[in-house]
């Protein structure tokens, strides 16, 4: 969602701030002056791939959807119960809409972090003000840590991986945007390698017996944001989501034959044509879903009227049809603004 609404800002040109901009000190840089990401690795003094920087995040729809690769029966009963029932009701206890921090899950759904590294200990600094610290001095995890919202976390180095081990988190927070849960039992397993200036690969371990038959992992890229700066974002300052989530009383039923005529490909074209953005929508049963990306992350489409439906919190989208009932386009409308996506035959 937030690569969607970050869409729907260049597109309608109303970020509210600019990133700030300052040669980062140290980067190694092409002739021209532009930052050479593919360049060596860079080191500490003692050797170590040096993770310091300011990172985009990129996990792609395990964003929404943390268990998508799993099997059916993989997930515990209660918590596919409470994973549907949040999708149905979409995100009323969400961090974003409470404001709370957002645990394992915000790792994956911030778009951009800023690491510090030293010999004893890793900072992760976030923009909502929220951090985490990766403890490098050789200390073990807590057998039975106090719960909190953001974990307690250890590191150690294999070879020029960064293997970092957390526990300690209460059950309050989500894994992903969609709402999958967790018990105070969670273990994370994160392995942390930077191949170049330019990118690091980390894969993610989850770990949850009370919610999950079997461990799983799941990949993502961090790719250096080079000369940037984190901008301060705080969630209750201006917070206009909340308005917007769907009572369940609006949800209304709608028949497979009217739902299928949603059905297709639908494309957003950026002003300039520089960006185009796929989004699928499928029919499964009764069910309208919506790929944002076009990278399998769905959302359900829960029917306010035969053309309106509510997807994410913030989210409507309209259907347009001509004189012949055919859909043309569809238009998304976020406190953002609106944004048109054409259907593609």
């Amino acid at each position: 969602m937030h690569r969607l609404l970050l869409l729907l800002s260049i597109a309608l040109g109303s970020a509210s701030g600019q990133w700030l901009r300052h040669p980062t000190a140290g980067l190694p840089r092409t002739p021209d002056g532009r930052p050479n990401l593919s360049a060596p690795t860079p080191k500490t003094a003692d050797g170590r791939p040096d993770l310091s920087g300011v990172w985009r995040l990129d996990f792609g729809s395990h964003v929404f959807d943390v268990a998508k690769d799993l099997k059916p029966g993989d997930v515990r009963t209660w918590a596919e119960h409470l994973y549907q029932q949040r999708l149905v009701t979409p995100g009323k206890d969400r961090w974003t809409m409470t404001c709370l921090p957002g645990g394992p899950a915000l790792g994956l759904d911030r778009q951009i972090a800023k690491i510090i590294q030293t010999t004893q200990l890793i900072l992760i600094l976030y923009e909502d003000l929220t951090y985490r610290q990766i403890f490098l001095d050789g200390r073990e995890l807590p057998n039975d840590p106090n719960p909190t919202w953001m974990g307690y976390s250890v590191g150690r180095w294999e070879g020029s991986t960064l293997v970092v081990e957390s526990a300690g988190f209460n059950d309050r927070t989500w894994l992903d945007y969609g709402g999958h849960p967790h018990t105070n039992a969670l273990r994370i397993t994160e392995r942390y390698r930077r191949i170049d200036t330019g990118h690091v690969d980390l894969d993610i371990t989850y770990r949850d017996p009370q919610a999950y038959a079997s461990p799983w992992t799941i990949v993502g890229k961090l790719s250096l944001a080079a000369d940037d700066e984190l901008i301060e974002s705080v969630c209750a300052e201006n917070e206009k989501d909340r308005a917007h989530v769907v009572d369940d009383s609006k949800i209304v039923g709608l028949p497979s034959e009217i739902l299928s005529k949603y059905v297709g490909n639908y494309e957003i074209i950026l002003p300039g044509g520089r960006t185009r953005v796929l989004m699928p929508i499928t029919l499964s049963g009764a069910q309208l879903t919506i790929d944002l990306f076009g990278d399998g992350g769905k959302f359900l489409l829960k029917p306010l009227s035969e053309t309106t439906f509510a997807g994410s919190p913030g989210m409507v989208i309209q259907f347009v049809l001509d004189a012949q009932g055919e859909v043309t386009h569809l238009i998304v409308s976020s406190v953002e603004g609106d944004i048109t996506a054409i259907r593609k035959q």
